[in-house]
């Protein structure tokens, strides 16, 4: 009688679950197991995902769960296969002005910009130094000799990218305003969509982020810039995928 029970609320509980905890409760023990395998349970959760298709008799595979295990794969991460660029055959071409004033023009190699500030400079705020030691993949580069920039001017930035194997070049950042400032997190951010080859067609909509990396000077009207930062989060967030998404630009 107590394990009756025991299997009733079993299944009045799985139901209710989503199928990544459903699929753990399988793994808990035999019993467990075998009540969670009920094809009921499965055509819940995919009724929570697809309705629609759970308005059909039978399912459109031998089993709801054979559904969701089918379709659930598909979002997890595919391993890519190597990019056909390095960091080694790329520079970088990065021009910030201010108020149509050049403050800022370096020729970058890829390996610098990857390599990053493995130091942050004494001084800086804890939140920006946990986001430069966080996990998302980005590329930065120290500011030598730092500029300042007024708040209340126009700072704009380019930056274009060369490929030494094949002498072209393509355009990243087309004179995008920094017009966004988080006074919190001591960054300005500009960003710019990305111009991709006609090869690839159905690709868009995926931005170049930018950021002035800046501490605190003792005045409020004033940003004093130490570093650049670049990342492509919207679609990459590791070297291959980078390299992967450069490789589809415009080259010219």
């Amino acid at each position: 009688m107590l394990k009756m029970d025991y299997e009733e609320v079993l299944k009045a509980v799985f139901p209710l679950l989503d199928g990544v905890d459903l699929a753990s409760c399988m793994a808990v023990s035999k019993q467990w197991r075998d009540i969670a395998r009920d094809d009921y349970f499965w055509k819940c959760v995919c009724a929570k995902r697809w309705p629609s298709i759970c308005k059909r008799p039978n399912p459109p595979t031998l089993t709801f769960y054979k559904l969701y295990q089918t379709f659930y794969k598909r979002q997890n991460r595919r391993t890519l296969l190597p990019p056909r660029l390095s960091f080694d055959d790329l520079e970088f071409f990065i021009d910030i002005w201010t108020e149509g004033r050049l403050i800022f023009s370096e020729v970058v190699p890829g390996p610098v910009l990857q390599a990053g500030i493995k130091i942050p400079p004494p001084g800086i705020c804890d939140m920006l130094r946990f986001h430069l030691e966080g996990p998302e993949y980005k590329m930065t580069l120290p500011v030598e000799p730092r500029f300042t920039v007024p708040l209340f001017q126009t700072v704009s930035v380019s930056v274009l990218v060369g490929r030494k194997d094949s002498n072209r070049v393509a355009c990243i950042i087309n004179k995008s305003m920094f017009d966004y400032i988080d006074r919190t997190a001591y960054r300005a951010l500009a960003f710019d969509y990305l111009d991709f080859s006609p090869d690839y067609p159905f690709i868009s909509g995926i931005r170049a982020w930018i950021s002035l990396l800046f501490m605190d000077d003792g005045n409020d009207g004033v940003i004093d810039v130490f570093g650049v930062e670049m990342d492509f989060c919207d679609a990459a967030n590791s070297k291959d995928e980078v390299l992967w998404l450069l490789d589809m630009l415009d080259w010219k």
